[in-house]
């Protein structure tokens, strides 16, 4: 099993570009996303358990140098376009 968590980042305004560097070295992070709105960054984080998550995000993320704020959303389930096609198309609603 393998959990995601999505980490909404409000950076320092001088420091977004070295903190999303920063942030794709991380082991545990797939993808940090640049963004418009309330946070500067998003990083998308797996690991194989919730105590290694919370190691990521806890041990590692948050304490980066240029985070001002973070929230973080763990997510229970994954949708994808080909999964909810599949479902509708066995009569689950």
């Amino acid at each position: 099993m393998r959990v995601t968590a999505i980490v909404l980042i409000k950076a320092q305004t001088d420091k977004v570009t070295s903190l999303a560097e920063a942030l794709v070295d991380v082991e545990g992070v797939v993808e940090v996303f640049s963004v418009a709105g309330r946070h500067d960054l998003i990083a998308i984080v797996r690991a194989p358990d919730n105590e290694q998550l919370a190691s990521v995000v806890s041990d590692r993320i948050r304490k980066l140098d240029g985070i001002a704020d973070s929230e973080t959303l763990i997510a229970f389930r994954a949708y994808s376009g080909k999964e909810l096609q599949a479902a509708y198309s066995m009569g689950l609603d």
